[in-house]
């Protein structure tokens, strides 16, 4: 994930099966008046949004994508 600035973050995660799959379930269901109630501004949400959203790409990517 790069942000607006060019700078870049690797994050390395290691978790069990069931965490992964629960982790999962979560980033599946929430969504954006989670993010807006947490975040500071509309702005911060939407990069709140980019990185769950990248997270579970991540997690698909290792096969683990709930339905």
């Amino acid at each position: 994930m790069t942000d607006q600035a060019g700078n870049e973050v690797v994050v390395t995660l290691r978790l069990g099966e069931d965490t992964a799959w629960a982790l999962a379930q979560f980033v599946k269901r929430v969504g954006w008046s989670e993010f807006r109630a947490l975040a500071v501004d509309d702005a911060e949400a939407g990069r709140i949004r980019a990185a769950v959203d990248a997270l579970q790409r991540a997690l698909g990517e290792v096969g683990v994508a709930p339905r």
